[in-house]
């Protein structure tokens, strides 16, 4: 899986062994002869415990197509969970080396497209020069892109085209991936800022069921705590608690009027402690107790 190549960087790379983690099951470079961008499909083992994956130049976008798992990664000191789940996109960051461990449910597949860092800097100048903000970047593809999303799947099931699509492909991704999700004039700025605070939103929901501070949300957006509270706020008028409580009373309402779970299973599918953590939260949210919503 390591080859040599003047576009992309691949010596930090040169002694991982890839093998113990995953299974290549596709390789733009090997079977389309692709230079401009590499694709890869990949088979990940169900179990990870000390996945140290070194940090390269280039930019990488993973679409898992199977499976599920809750991933802790760390990175430059700071950890968070996130879900890898069908669809869920996720941006590696360049030159950041990232520790992972999961444990995962069903066969888990992904995507893989690598962009080289000098296609990035090259279109980067292009559209002004500016400096790239990887990580409000990965932020904002938190959220979800359907564009980049399919691109990457159709890049994926692609073959017998010569690089030419190769590189309108890496064209397109780079230019949509820098003026859509990175860093824009002052002026705009809370525009990324909702991609942001879209994110959070997104992984709360996600996340109902777990036990989740907020260091964890604000380390999911790359922001800090402080920062991220102070912005959530802004855009949404409420405290990231109180959305993440609303949602949660939300749920838990659909529960009780869509299905039979008896109210300590709905309490742990909804975050709260017990059944009577969810009755005391649920009065005091809508002014009734749960059996007000349940439906016979």
């Amino acid at each position: 899986m390591v080859f040599d190549s003047a576009r992309f960087d691949t010596r930090p790379v040169a002694d991982f062994d890839m093998t113990r983690y995953v299974r290549q099951t596709y390789c733009s470079w090997e079977d389309s002869g692709w230079r401009s961008l590499l694709v890869q499909r990949l088979e990940h083992v169900p179990v990870v415990e000390d996945m140290e994956w070194p940090g390269t130049a280039d930019l990488h976008l993973v679409v898992p197509v199977a499976g599920r798992a809750v991933i802790e990664t760390h990175s430059t000191g700071r950890g968070r969970r996130c879900v890898w789940a069908p669809g869920r996109l996720e941006l590696g960051i360049p030159d950041r080396p990232v520790f992972r461990r999961y444990r995962g449910e069903g066969a888990m597949r992904s995507v893989v497209v690598h962009i080289p860092r000098r296609t990035i800097d090259s279109v980067a100048a292009q559209l002004g020069g500016r400096a790239v903000d990887f990580d409000a970047m990965a932020a904002s593809l938190s959220a979800g892109d359907p564009l980049i999303e399919e691109t990457v799947l159709a890049l994926g099931g692609t073959g017998g085209v010569d690089d030419l699509y190769a590189e309108a492909a890496a064209a397109l991704l780079t230019v949509h991936l820098l003026t859509r999700h990175t860093r824009l004039p002052v002026d705009r700025s809370p525009m990324r800022e909702d991609a942001r605070v879209r994110a959070a939103m997104a992984m709360m929901r996600e996340r109902l069921a777990d036990s989740i501070t907020l260091a964890d949300i604000a380390d999911e957006v790359h922001l800090s705590a402080r920062h991220f509270l102070q912005v959530f706020k802004e855009v949404t008028g409420t405290t990231p608690y109180r959305h993440l409580s609303r949602l949660r009373i939300d749920e838990a309402k659909r529960l009780l009027r869509d299905t039979d779970l008896t109210l300590g299973q709905i309490a742990a599918r909804c975050g709260f402690a017990d059944a009577s953590a969810l009755s005391t939260a649920f009065l005091r949210h809508t002014g009734a107790r749960p059996s007000a919503f349940r439906t016979y």
